[in-house]
């Protein structure tokens, strides 16, 4: 798989040492354990790199026995896209320890995987290197890629905690070639979030806590507060309660054929995410519409799915024009 690489802050050439990248202007960037790095080692990023090192196996496919990440890409990716994986070359943004990272890899994919966290560490042990991978990590709004050089860009579970949304899927676009796709996911604005005062309040706290020490409180409201979810586990009105009365997430309801401890474990993981989150950003479904639009896709669409919203595009492909 041949990429190529630009330095992400000058946008001018770089070129590949042994252990390093140096740019035209004198900027160095290190591989590490095999891995390009072009962050800084502290980010807003922090908590999920330690999520992700923690329970790097728990939504792999592979582990669970359930395709749940399986069903999630492919709808999101739909019919057309899904049975072109592989011949394409596809970017994965926010990689994270790789639940998407193992299906489009099982599909014959190119992929490049990327996420600014220590997650990456993760994704490399569950999924190393070779021709068909390459992990990156990297600020997905400051990639070091020369642009429109991917057949799929593919980001799920991330953009709606970055700093602008509008700023991210722009960024992400912009590497998609002419006759390609961007797949994505955010949270869809509703009222209902803002009836679960205990969560709004806990996160009030955590966000601003040292990662380690959020993650550890985290832990301790999952073992807590998830045996009153287990209660009723099979009731979709008693689920429905306990969302608004404890901190914790749960998926009694909605995965029951999930293992009591993948239940503690996913329950732990997507508690960790809405707590911790330092951004966290919702849309309608006609603002995710909008920003598409006005990037210039064609083929748009978008629905409710998943987190929230689920919405893929098309950059139209300008050599079938001319």
């Amino acid at each position: 798989m041949h990429i190529n690489w630009k330095d992400p802050e000058s946008d001018c050439k770089i070129k590949k040492y042994n252990n390093y990248f140096i740019s035209e202007v004198g900027e160095k960037y290190d591989i590490f354990n095999g891995i390009p790095r072009f962050v800084n080692n502290k980010s807003y990023t922090d908590n999920w790199g330690i999520q992700w090192n923690k329970f790097r196996k728990t939504q792999l496919d592979s582990y669970t026995k359930f395709p749940l990440s399986e069903d999630r890409l492919r709808r999101c990716l739909g019919d057309e896209i899904y049975s072109s994986l592989n011949k394409a070359i596809v970017l994965e943004a926010g990689c994270g320890a790789g639940r998407f990272t193992e299906i489009l890899l099982a599909n014959t994919a190119k992929v490049v995987s990327v996420d600014m966290s220590s997650a990456v560490e993760a994704n490399q042990k569950n999924f190393p290197q070779n021709e068909q991978h390459f992990i990156v990590q990297s600020n997905i709004l400051k990639l070091p890629f020369v642009t429109q050089q991917f057949d799929i860009v593919i980001c799920l579970g991330v953009i709606q905690g970055t700093p602008s949304p509008e700023t991210t899927i722009k960024a992400l676009y912009g590497h998609v070639k002419p006759g390609g796709w961007l797949v994505l996911d955010h949270y869809i604005f509703s009222l209902s979030y803002y009836t679960q005062i205990v969560k709004i309040i806990s996160r009030l706290i955590l966000r601003y806590i040292e990662p380690k020490k959020a993650f550890e409180t985290v832990n301790l409201l999952t073992e807590v507060f998830l045996p009153l979810h287990r209660i009723a586990k099979s009731s979709r009105l008693w689920q429905a309660i306990m969302r608004r009365v404890t901190p914790v997430v749960s998926y009694y309801y909605d995965f029951p054929d999930l293992s009591e401890e993948l239940q503690k474990e996913w329950a732990f993981l997507d508690t960790h995410d809405i707590l911790t989150d330092y951004y966290k950003h919702f849309l309608t479904l006609d603002q995710m519409s909008t920003i598409l639009e006005n990037l210039g896709m064609e083929r748009i669409q978008c629905w409710r799915g998943g987190i929230g919203i689920e919405a893929r595009g098309r950059r139209p492909d300008t050599n079938l024009r001319s």
